[in-house]
């Protein structure tokens, strides 16, 4: 189903803006490429995310030569990367908390010393 506010683009616009038949955009749908939503009409929907997924496709098969196959694995690669990234930030983010809280816990040792001593005050002796 489709949410409102988000930009979609039907087939025939998708492909006039990135100069494909059509037919082409089913093919990358039908090898897995991008998953379109689809209005109640069943008309396929292209997000903005799905175009620009389409534009690094084409970068990757006009202008580097790829393959679909090779394509598929740069794909793939990708997502297990972003992933990666998000893990390694969430990984991050509870160090520093875990960090934050050590710092917090020290302090409030430093506050209190471990054997108690009497405050004693220093007078100079007049000659």
């Amino acid at each position: 189903m489709v949410s409102r506010g988000q930009k979609l683009f039907m087939i025939s616009v998708v492909a006039e803006m990135l100069g494909l038949h059509p037919q082409t955009l089913r093919i990358y749908e039908r090898e897995g490429f991008v998953k379109p939503k689809r209005s109640e009409g069943n008309t396929r929907l292209y997000s903005e995310e799905d175009v620009e997924k389409l534009e690094m496709i084409l970068r990757l098969t006009r202008d580097l030569g790829v393959n679909l196959a090779g394509v598929e694995v740069i794909l793939s690669m990708r997502e297990k990367m972003d992933l990666m990234q998000q893990e390694m930030e969430q990984a991050m983010l509870e160090l520093r908390r875990e960090l934050a809280k050590e710092i917090q816990r020290r302090e409030e040792v430093s506050k209190h010393p471990l054997v108690p001593v009497r405050r004693i005050r220093i007078m100079r002796e007049e000659e």
